[in-house]
């Protein structure tokens, strides 16, 4: 009987037939999609009226911070903002009169992210000390009672093995989503400070998150440093799709309001929509003369208008349709990290690295 001469496969031969494989079936699929990209969608809109949008006008300057604004967001109230900074501290705003109601000194410097709780009773503030803390406010909404008061009973909620560079609560104030710079990101309980799940795919830091529109509030999406955008289902803790057509990090994610599709900005200084039943991009928002980094994107109400924030110390407004830029803002003396509409929509918010947010309306 002749010897079987057969030699078994070694592991770096296996992954490296694997990794053939799985290149094979991406073209594959590149190849099925391109199929189906018959036309773009500024070419389907050119027969819509073009929209006449009127330049935003400077509201209100709201100066406090002693060092560069890194992130806001406003109240469910539509009066008050949250905004962080690099001085260690986050200042609770009323955006009507531009004055301070609460300063809260955190634990370090270069505090990335904070966020209001649904309920605006609350808000939740981190960064470089890699943890999550969420601050009670009481029933205004804006540091009711004395200004020690919500530091002394804060809570520490989160904690990543490397710096916090986004949060958000997801419909509710009894959880809070994270994302950070170990590459994952995390559903925690606020009460109790457990870990309810992690969701890990992303091969480099997370730098933003979004919540889908929906009363369920299962569906969030996540950008990163290593150039894409995952769409993640919380009850299985997988990301169920994934969009990477930047060329670097992905600053800024954001879920039109219709939910069916999201907007990325990235610092390679152009916006993107991508469809989730086409699974694919289907517009770009970007000029030859735009050559610094997108770092934040925001929807209007309606989900016409797509604004940005760039590197350039200006923020601008995009038709979502036409890939169209309507109008600029200027004003900021430094990058613009931050551009957010009020829960109404009556009003945009912009936060700078000057030191100052600004109200656009």
């Amino acid at each position: 009987m002749a010897a079987d001469n057969t030699v078994a496969a070694t592991p770096e031969e296996t992954l490296e037939s694997l990794l053939r494989e799985a290149e094979a079936l991406k073209q594959k699929l590149e190849e099925e999609r391109q199929k189906l990209n018959d036309v773009t969608l500024s070419c389907v809109a050119e027969r819509l009226e073009p929209i006449h949008f009127p330049n935003l006008k400077l509201r209100r300057v709201l100066k406090g911070h002693q060092s560069k604004v890194l992130c806001s967001d406003w109240s469910p109230d539509k009066r008050h903002i949250v905004s962080s900074s690099q001085d260690g501290k986050i200042i609770i705003w009323d955006a009507f009169t531009a004055t301070k109601e609460l300063t809260i000194s955190m634990p370090s410097t270069w505090v990335m992210a904070c966020a209001y709780a649904p309920s605006g009773n609350m808000v939740a503030a981190g960064g470089l000390d890699n943890k999550v803390t969420v601050f009670p406010l009481g029933a205004a909404g804006a540091g009711a009672g004395a200004e020690e008061e919500p530091a002394a009973r804060k809570r520490t909620v989160a904690t990543h093995t490397s710096y916090m560079s986004c949060c958000l609560f997801p419909n509710t104030d009894r959880q809070l989503l994270t994302g950070g710079g170990d590459g994952t990101c995390a559903l925690w309980d606020v009460e109790s400070g457990q870990l309810l799940q992690s969701f890990q795919a992303h091969g480099a830091d997370v730098m933003c998150l979004d919540l889908a529109a929906s009363e369920m509030g299962d569906t969030f999406v996540s950008g990163g440093c290593d150039r894409a955008a995952l769409v993640w289902d919380m009850r299985s803790g997988h990301a169920v799709q994934a969009f990477d057509a930047h060329e670097s990090d992905v600053n800024s994610v954001r879920f039109h309001p219709a939910g069916d599709s999201l907007a990325t900005g990235s610092d390679d200084s152009c916006c993107r929509l991508f469809d989730l039943r086409a699974d694919r991009e289907v517009a770009r928002y970007t000029k030859d003369s735009v050559i610094f980094g997108v770092n934040s994107v925001e929807w209007s109400v309606s989900g016409r208008l797509l604004f940005a924030a760039y590197s350039d110390y200006t923020a601008c407004a995009w038709d979502a349709l036409r890939a169209a830029r309507l109008c600029v803002l200027c004003g900021h003396e430094h990058r613009v990290t931050r551009v957010q509409l009020a829960p109404d929509g009556t009003a945009l918010a912009t936060a700078s690295w000057d030191a100052t947010l600004r109200i656009w309306a």
